[in-house]
């Protein structure tokens, strides 16, 4: 299914893999574990969340399993360290920023970094010994926190283990599994090894409530730190680059950016861009792109009737939202940019037949991010055998002027930060407040 996240957002059956593997503490294990403790004191209190600083120095290992979890660890590093005047020290796995911020990784990155179960089971011996050696230092170690980041495959059978081991030290998940998207029973499972989720969907605190899963807090999702930069650029600089003449159709396109998405994707969006010419309207045709897919959305476009214009980096990413009249989207995490750019927008995705066949697990009225936050299907989607160029063609062309589906967009777009925003400080801030709150109290089981 497609990926929605900052991070991954989808843990796929490789978990399932993993632990049948690695003859894991079961869950049956952990709740017995659990039973031992009559009563358990609340993680957080409201009191703990705005504490300013920590009341003594603490060791929290910080655990990420892929780049796109470095960079949030990065972040909420950042926040913690800004709290906690240098009173923190870090031990975990992570990259180059979380490295920045402080962190001595276990290991590389690199060697754990892989995601759905093709790629994982040729590389699961390692991902085992890796997961064996962390939760060795943590136990060695005793933190007065463990937050884990994403990757569930990865993350999750550590924070079994450990919740085994230091059952007194508080677990904390940032990022949750879409359980409301598919497996739902995976939140009741949480309970027993993760104390609280630190959620970057504003609909996921009340669908753990309603799962039976950990407490869960929405501290704001990452794209809310740029809002103003996604609302705040008009396009302008970008246009006279390009050599767009203000008031022309401009369609920013975005298949995808792993090899995988592009692929199934390029036809279907070059179809769609040949039939909005049949239909009358000859687009500017912007695609973003990164570094490693270049090449192959190039390839890809060579038959498209119009040109496009490839831009990189995040800077001409937001102007080309915000230059756009339309987007045609691969499903994802960019739902949410475009949304808070505020460009109406037509979804389209396409999966490997064996992933097709699963559809059916999908406990959701939509795979769009935006449609979810809104909780309303607001914002076109055409899924599988749906994504055809016809199809998205005939959802695009309203779009272009001033018609009805462009009106009730608009209004739908303009939702949207308020559904996401946050009160006060940003999502980093947020998720700081909580993990120190965790450190400070601990989860008082065990202790005299």
């Amino acid at each position: 299914m497609p990926n929605n996240r900052p991070g991954r957002h989808d843990d796929g059956s490789a978990s399932e893999t993993f632990d049948a593997r690695t003859a894991a503490a079961t869950d049956e294990e952990i709740a017995a574990s659990e039973r031992q403790v009559a009563h358990e004191t609340p993680l957080v209190s409201r009191e703990a969340r705005v504490e300013a600083g920590p009341r003594r120095d603490f060791k929290v290992m910080v655990i990420a399993g892929e780049h796109s979890g470095d960079a949030l660890g990065a972040r909420l590093m950042a926040a913690l360290n800004a709290r906690a005047r240098g009173r923190i020290r870090y031990f975990g796995v992570g990259g180059e920023g979380m490295a920045e911020q402080g962190l001595d990784s276990l290991f590389p990155l690199d060697e754990v970094a892989v995601m759905g179960p093709l790629s994982i089971l040729p590389r699961l011996p390692r991902i085992v010994r890796r997961v064996y050696r962390t939760v060795d230092a943590a136990i060695a170690a005793e933190p007065d926190c463990v937050v884990i980041i994403d990757s569930p495959e990865f993350t999750h059978p550590i924070a079994k283990r450990i919740r085994k081991r230091l059952p007194h030290v508080p677990i904390v998940d940032y990022v949750s599994p879409s359980v409301w998207a598919w497996r739902p029973g995976r939140a009741a499972k949480m309970r027993a090894y993760v104390d609280h989720v630190m959620a970057l969907l504003p609909f996921e605190p009340e669908a753990h409530k309603r799962l039976g899963g950990p407490d869960c807090t929405y501290v704001g999702h990452p794209l809310i730190e740029r809002f103003d930069e996604l609302r705040g650029n008009d396009g302008g600089e970008l246009a006279a680059r390009l050599g767009i003449t203000r008031g022309t159709p401009v369609l920013v396109v975005l298949p995808g950016s792993r090899p995988s998405e592009v692929g199934r994707l390029m036809r279907p969006f070059g179809e769609a861009v040949h039939r909005l010419l049949a239909k009358g309207i000859s687009p500017q045709v912007v695609v973003p792109v990164v570094p490693s897919v270049r090449a192959l959305v190039a390839a890809g476009a060579t038959d498209w009737p119009v040109k496009p214009h490839f831009v990189t980096g995040e800077a001409d990413k937001r102007a080309a939202f915000r230059l756009a009249d339309a987007a045609l989207a691969a499903s994802g995490t960019v739902t949410l940019e475009l949304a808070l750019a505020g460009t109406p927008m037509v979804v389209a995705y396409r999966v490997d037949p064996v992933a097709a066949r699963l559809r059916f697990l999908l406990k959701v009225q939509s795979i769009v991010l935006a449609n979810l936050v809104l909780g309303d299907n607001a914002f076109p989607e055409f899924i599988q055998e749906a994504c055809s160029g016809e199809r998205l063609a005939a959802a695009l062309v309203p779009l272009f002027s001033d018609t009805p589906e462009r009106a009730a967009q608009r209004a739908a777009l303009e939702r949207i930060p308020a559904r996401m925003c946050l009160d006060h400080g940003t999502p980093s801030d947020a998720a700081a407040a909580i993990v120190l709150a965790a450190a400070d109290r601990g989860r008082m089981i065990g202790r005299a």
